[in-house]
């Protein structure tokens, strides 16, 4: 074995498959994508090359791209403290030996996660519904408190970019929690016995011993939640078309409709290299920050 690991003709081997499957499916589109973001492109014709035109108007004079960068701040902000905090929180108390019905309550939070996007959206828009003819649940329950407020959740930009990352952070959070619960579940049980023979609480156990040792797993967790919050699109397009106006508009939803909309292919595959480099910059950035020494146990 080891003298096959010493062989470069027999790693070539071994390597050229998966190289060559992973260039033909990830590299070329992507080298494709920055090609293409070089010329004034319909999506048929070889088109006309303009350089870095596209660039400049996305930069410099496209408002609705600053909106998006600021959307693709505050989207993956929140479903981050949602699904990371909220989902500690729970996946611990599942995690406890004191609470009965665990997989009962492991297999209610991990619902929403088995819907698809359109169910949840549509659910939702019933919900925050805000018409005199058709109140949504949650007005409706203001109402039943003897509350005098009603509000009209998705006519202001920012109050839809937060419902709908809230909407995100709820689907998503059952794998948040079924990931920590697995890893926490992964620590040697010994640590905790340790911990308590010191005059350690359940608390300070937690605090000292698993939020460090989860360092991999919230590495993990931030890479998948930030990058799908930077490449947002279905919960805008089918809940309020980038609206209102453009300000909840995203990197992907540019994309979208520059390309299918309006038939700019090019400057669509501008946008793509902006949120893929976009994407590339925040994992450098977890993968230099977060969890930098692996721990072993």
């Amino acid at each position: 074995m080891k003298n096959i690991f010493k062989n470069k003709i027999a790693i070539f081997v071994f390597i050229f498959p998966t190289l060559l499957i992973y260039t033909v499916v990830v590299f070329y589109p992507i080298a494709q994508t920055l090609v293409k973001s070089l010329y004034n492109w319909d999506g048929i014709n070889l088109g006309k090359f303009v350089g870095l035109k596209h660039y400049i108007k996305l930069f410099t004079r496209d408002s609705t791209f600053r909106v998006s960068i600021i959307n693709g701040i505050i989207y993956p902000t929140i479903t981050v403290l949602y699904q990371i905090g909220l989902g500690t929180v729970i996946a611990l108390v599942l995690s406890s030996k004191k609470i009965k019905g665990s997989r009962i309550f492991r297999s209610i939070y991990f619902i929403p996660s088995t819907l698809s996007t359109v169910i949840v959206c549509k659910l939702w828009l019933a919900m925050l519904a805000s018409d005199q003819s058709n109140v949504g649940l949650i007005n409706r329950i203001f109402g039943l408190l003897g509350i005098n407020y009603s509000q009209n959740w998705l006519s202001s930009g920012l109050s839809a970019i937060i419902v709908m990352a809230f909407l995100t952070a709820w689907q998503g959070i059952g794998n948040t929690i079924l990931l920590i619960y697995t890893a926490i579940k992964s620590i040697p049980q010994a640590y905790y016995e340790a911990a308590m023979l010191d005059g350690a609480t359940s608390f300070k156990a937690h605090i000292h011993i698993t939020i460090p040792l989860l360092s991999e797993t919230y590495k993990l967790l931030l890479i998948l939640i930030i990058s799908g919050g930077l490449r947002a699109f279905d919960h805008m397009y089918i809940m309020t078309g980038g609206g209102p106006g453009n300000a909840t508009s995203t990197l992907t939803y540019m994309m979208y409709k520059s390309a299918y909309m309006n038939g700019n292919f090019g400057y669509a595959c501008a946008i793509a290299v902006t949120l893929v480099l976009e994407c590339l910059l925040c994992t450098l950035i977890i993968n230099r920050f977060v969890a930098r020494e692996r721990i072993n146990f």
